[in-house]
This record gives C-alpha cells, sequence and structure tokens, in this order.
C-alpha cells in the first residue's frame, strides 16, 4: 500500500513570512507595526556651518565683537607702524574718551567746551593704544581711561594761568567753611574760619582777594542760569547775556537824553512868552552868535541898552523855568 504523501501548504509572499516572523520575536513594549533593530546605531556626524556654533546654534554677538578686537590688536601687534589698524582701534574705544571727558567737564567752569576736553583726550586714546602691552593681562579699558584722564587735566594745567598754590588755598577755605557750618548749624563769620584753618582774620581776607581776582565769566554766559524766552528750552536764547549788561561809554545816555529834550522844549517855551524886542536880543546873541554892539546896530541902540535888555530877558527866562519846574 502507497503512503499518502500530504499535500504542500500553500505559498506566502517573502514579505509576509518576514513580518510573521518578526511578530513572534518582538517584545511587547515595541509596536508590532514596525521591525526590531538589534544593531545600534551610529551617530551622523554634525557638520558646523559658517555663522553657527558647535550645537548648531548662533553665536553670542559680544564674543564675535571680542574675537575681531583681539584679531586687530594681534594685527597691530605685529605691526606697530601700521596706521590703519589704529585708527579702527582708536574708532572702536572712542566712546571712552566721551565718558571720561563728560566726567571731568562735570567739576570745571561753564566756560570749558567739552568737545575741547573730548579733542584732547583723543590723544590721550592714541597714546594708550601705542603703549599698551597686551601681554601682561591688564585689561585696556582701565588703562586707557587713566591715560586720556591724565591727557585731558595735564591740558588743562596748562591753559590755567592761576597758581596751583592758589586753587588749593580755595579748596582748603571751601572745606573749611563746610566743617565749621556743618558744626555750628549756621553761617559763620571770617573770624571763626580764619580760627577753623589756623591763621588771622586779614590773612582770610588777603586769601579772599587773590581768590576772587581768579574768577573769569565769559561775555557769552546768561545773567540769570537757566532763563529763556521761547527759543528752546534750556538753550538760554533771547536771553541777555553778561556782555549786554556791560556799560558803553560812547552809548548816549537815555535820562540825560530826555531831561535835556524836556528842557529845550521848557526854554523854547519861556522864550516864545518874552516881549518882540527880548525874544530878537536872545535868538541874535546865542544863535547868532552876533555880539552885544552889533545887535545895538541891529536895534539902532546903544551897546549898554542891548546890555541892559539881555541882563532882562535872561532874568525873565530864569523865572519861568523855576515855574515849570515848580510845576
Amino acid at each position: 500500500m502507497t503512503p499518502r504523501i500530504p499535500e504542500p501548504e500553500p505559498m506566502r509572499s517573502t514579505a509576509a513570512t518576514i513580518g510573521s516572523t518578526a511578530r513572534a520575536v518582538a517584545p511587547a513594549a515595541y509596536p508590532t507595526s514596525r521591525p526590531a533593530r538589534d544593531v545600534a546605531l551610529r551617530p551622523r556626524p554634525t557638520t558646523i556651518h559658517p555663522g553657527q556654533g558647535p550645537d548648531g546654534t548662533a553665536p553670542d554677538e559680544e564674543a564675535l565683537v571680542e574675537a575681531g578686537i583681539a584679531r586687530m590688536w594681534a594685527d597691530y601687534a605685529e605691526a606697530p607702524d601700521d596706521r590703519v589698524v589704529r585708527d579702527r582701534l582708536v574708532l572702536h574705544y572712542a566712546p571712552l574718551v566721551k565718558y571720561v571727558a563728560g566726567r571731568v567737564g562735570t567739576g570745571l567752569p561753564s566756560h570749558v567746551d567739552v568737545a575741547d576736553l573730548v579733542q584732547c583726550g583723543i590723544f590721550g586714546l592714541v597714546d594708550a593704544i601705542e603703549r599698551f602691552e597686551p601681554d601682561r593681562g591688564r585689561k585696556f579699558e582701565v588703562y586707557a581711561m587713566q591715560r586720556i584722564r591724565g591727557a585731558i587735566l595735564d591740558e588743562l594745567r596748562s591753559q590755567d594761568w592761576v597758581p596751583r598754590s592758589v586753587r588749593s588755598r580755595a579748596r582748603e577755605i571751601e572745606r573749611a567753611i563746610e566743617r565749621r557750618e556743618t558744626r555750628e548749624q549756621r553761617s559763620c563769620s571770617d573770624a571763626e574760619i580764619a580760627d577753623e584753618l589756623g591763621m588771622e582774620t586779614g590773612e582770610l581776607r588777603s586769601t579772599y582777594g587773590q581768590i576772587a581776582m581768579t574768577s573769569v565769566a565769559a561775555l557769552d554766559e546768561l545773567v540769570a542760569a537757566g532763563r529763556s524766552s521761547g527759543g528752546g528750552a534750556g538753550t538760554g536764547a533771547g536771553a541777555p547775556s553778561l556782555a549786554d549788561s556791560l556799560p558803553d561809554a560812547a552809548a548816549e545816555d537815555p535820562v540825560a537824553a530826555m531831561e535835556s529834550r524836556e528842557t529845550r522844549r521848557l526854554l523854547a517855551d519861556a522864550i516864545g512868552g518874552l516881549a518882540e524886542r527880548d525874544r530878537t536880543i536872545v535868538g541874535l546873541y546865542y544863535f547868532e552868535n552876533l555880539t552885544l554892539a552889533e545887535i545895538g546896530k541891529v536895534l539902532g541902540v546903544t551897546e549898554s541898552r542891548v546890555c541892559q535888555l539881555h541882563t532882562r530877558a535872561v532874568l525873565r527866562l530864569r523865572a519861568r523855568l523855576a515855574e515849570s519846574h515848580a510845576d
């Protein structure tokens, strides 16, 4: 008897076979729709593009600036005579000059222009750049601010015509006044201030005179600080200047001019009230500059008679002017 040969199972696709095998061996934690992988994944290499950091993010702007400044310092160290690199460093650190000049200018008189201080500070900045040694590990900003301040103070001292001893004495007196008034809680006399300084009152007043000679005022300085009239707040446009308050010897005195006009008017009225002969004598003598003899020939009288008529006319004019002033 021939044994029965079993019928072959229907063929399944390769994909279905692989899928069923994968479902059979896949852990329960993974979804059965994705095949499990036992091979470890290799990390992909990171490509750093220009303008990005190692982590792919944009680099810090401050770090870029510092890197650029470091490159400029390196270039300047290699070629100290390169004016282009030096000028770039000057432009970068120029705000330091304006800052230091503003700080120094706060305690100076109003006629000192801050722009002049900035100009002096630029020379100090250039000197600081040329003398700076990066190898010492010192920050350039700290070193440059000292050099800039020193250049500005040197220029101010060179332009100051007042001896430094007088300036120092003035500061000592100011501190003594502040100490004494703080302690006494009132205004102090010259004797008390002199006692605070350990000097005689006469010596203190002599020092006051020396200090007063050091006060210099600009002619364009305003009489009243902060005064303005319409032309921009705080500019003082339209306000009178100190030059406007100075007397002009060649100018006409308005009071005297008004008094002169008033006197002439009263005199003309008084002359108009005289008799006709008296008016003629006054006119010929004071306005035509004729002598008494010449006036006598014009009027047909003697010189002595003209003198009498002239005296009478003058007395009448004085009386009329006195009455006018009394009214």
